[in-house]
């Protein structure tokens, strides 16, 4: 229960972050999204492994350090976590706000960012705090939480900037039920971060031979 605890809070903050700071046109929202996730990871490591994504947790599973069992388990964690995340920020502003691709970018170049960059996230989660040969590293948390600033900065204006289907999911369910928003984008967010996140594992095994 402590993990499951532990992912609902991580992801919780997370996205309650995201919420906040992109509701409000925050100019340097990934730089504090990033922070919320490093902060998040060093709170939860030694813990849960600090996931907060089911992309990453899919990349653990087929990495060998997670069961299908507890994959489902994390995953209903962190799409609780987020969903509450999304309604508590609408509480506060009033407001609600999903991601979704830039006017004029295709799904096809959405998606591509989408599965890129998760792909990038979960390899360095496999290889900071999963990989014997970096084991006891303190660098972890912001390793991971600055591969998030650079993929919001540089991909946010792209796809929307998720790389996360839980961080796709919360807002969208939100949006979709207090702001008349569309259902539209979410496949973006759950295809493009798996298949990131497998990925990320199978380039994990041949680094690791």
């Amino acid at each position: 229960m402590k993990k499951l605890v532990t992912e609902f809070i991580g992801t919780f903050f997370l996205v309650f972050t995201i919420a906040l700071t992109v509701t409000q046109g925050v100019a340097l929202a990934p730089l504090a999204i990033g922070a919320s996730l490093m902060i998040m990871v060093y709170m939860g490591g030694h813990i849960s492994g600090a996931h907060y994504n089911p992309a990453v947790s899919l990349a653990v599973l087929l990495r060998g350090k997670l069961s299908p069992g507890d994959l489902l388990r994390y995953w209903v964690a962190q799409l609780l976590g987020a969903t509450t995340a999304a309604l508590v920020a609408y509480v506060i502003l009033g407001r609600s706000i999903a991601p979704a691709p830039a006017p004029g970018v295709s799904a096809s170049a959405a998606l591509l960012t989408e599965v890129l960059y998760t792909f990038a996230l979960a390899l360095v989660v496999l290889n900071v705090a999963t990989s014997p040969k970096t084991q006891g590293n303190s660098y972890y948390g912001l390793a991971i939480g600055f591969t998030i600033v650079v993929g919001a900065f540089a991909g946010g204006g792209v796809s929307g900037g998720a790389f996360n289907p839980a961080v796709g999911t919360g807002p969208t369910v939100v949006h979709a039920l207090v702001g008349a928003g569309s259902w539209s984008h979410l496949w973006l967010y759950w295809v493009g971060p798996l298949v990131g996140g497998a990925l990320a594992a199978t380039v994990f095994r041949l680094q690791e031979e």
